[in-house]
């Protein structure tokens, strides 16, 4: 049986007077929680980098280091740690600030009463849950998720996974750490999730679109980018949901980035998404050949498409040719 010391979460007081964080330690004492104190908010860093914390509250007003500050550091590093600011009320428009901008989740007046740590503290660790929660199940949703935006457009069936494997390989092959190849994975699954915005009428349109319904189309990619960042997924993610149309030339969308400026993670995915949509039948036209596919995207290389990724790709392609005996 899993030992009750693990399954406690660990809540961290960050405050420069240390009178605080010995009263805040009395009152959470025998609450099945596991608490740490830090007198700054470098202490507070080095904690966050080296152990699992589900709630930080932190004084704002402090040396060195403002809260607001050490907040947002910590936002960085662990993004599903819920954070909370303990504020004077000379200082609580920048804390509702950092409120609606998502930087804090709760804040508590000081001097605060008991009731009120004890309420924030207890919301926190709910919040804390739901998101461990989320994450533990990202790959069932995020893949239900693609799968569901698939249906909107019958030519895409398998795409969101054909693109999610192709990428992974191109990732792998460029020596992109493993953790982020899982990020790729899901932002994969993901890319095209703002389509659900898009009218099935404009997506199974058997004509070239008017200027009009493709204007609605170039919106995708940022309808897309906020229901991953509501939903608290990876930079990494949202990266590739937001930028993958845009090309290396610069003449993509929806924010004409060019070379380097597009981030590595979006350029993998769209290389993988190009080339996998060549192959598919579409009402307007059938599915590319190999050596059609081959032909096509040397002709991007340069324009659409990152040189150096392309020759990869050609790469992977000879990889998964028959060899003759």
């Amino acid at each position: 049986m899993q030992n009750k010391e693990q399954q406690r979460e660990t809540v961290l007081f960050v405050d420069d007077e240390k009178s605080y964080l010995a009263y805040t330690s009395d009152l959470f004492e025998n609450r099945g929680l596991n608490i740490l104190t830090a007198a700054s908010a470098m202490e507070a860093l080095q904690i966050v980098e080296h152990q699992s914390v589900a709630v930080v509250v932190s004084d704002n007003e402090m040396p060195g280091m403002r809260g607001i500050e050490l907040l947002s550091r910590i936002k960085e590093v662990s993004p599903h740690t819920v954070k909370i600011m303990m504020t004077g009320s000379a200082d609580l428009s920048t804390t509702l600030a950092a409120i609606n901008s998502g930087e804090v989740f709760r804040f508590v007046l000081k001097p605060w009463k008991k009731a009120e740590m004890l309420r924030a503290v207890k919301d926190g660790i709910r919040r804390y849950r739901v998101l461990q929660a989320i994450k533990r199940e990202d790959e069932f949703i995020l893949h239900s998720l693609a799968q569901t935006i698939e249906l909107k457009d019958a030519c895409t069936k398998g795409h969101c996974d054909r693109v999610a494997t192709l990428a992974l390989r191109l990732a792998a092959k460029l020596g992109v750490p493993e953790d982020v190849q899982q990020e790729i994975r899901y932002g994969s699954w993901l890319h095209d999730c703002g389509k659900i915005g898009v009218p099935e009428a404009i997506l199974n349109a058997e004509r070239a679109l008017t200027p009009e319904e493709f204007k609605i189309v170039m919106k995708h990619p940022e309808w897309g980018c906020e229901v991953v960042r509501k939903a608290n997924l990876s930079t990494t993610v949202q990266n590739i949901v937001l930028y993958h149309h845009e090309r290396f030339d610069g003449k993509g969308y929806p924010y004409g980035l060019d070379g380097s400026k597009i981030p590595i993670e979006a350029q993998i995915v769209a290389t993988a998404d190009i080339c996998d949509a060549l192959t598919m039948d579409r009402p307007y036209r059938k599915g590319f050949t190999r050596e059609e596919v081959t032909w096509t995207m040397k002709g991007m290389s340069g324009t659409n498409l990152d040189p150096k990724l392309v020759q990869t790709l050609f790469f992977l392609l000879a990889e998964d040719q028959p060899t003759e005996i």
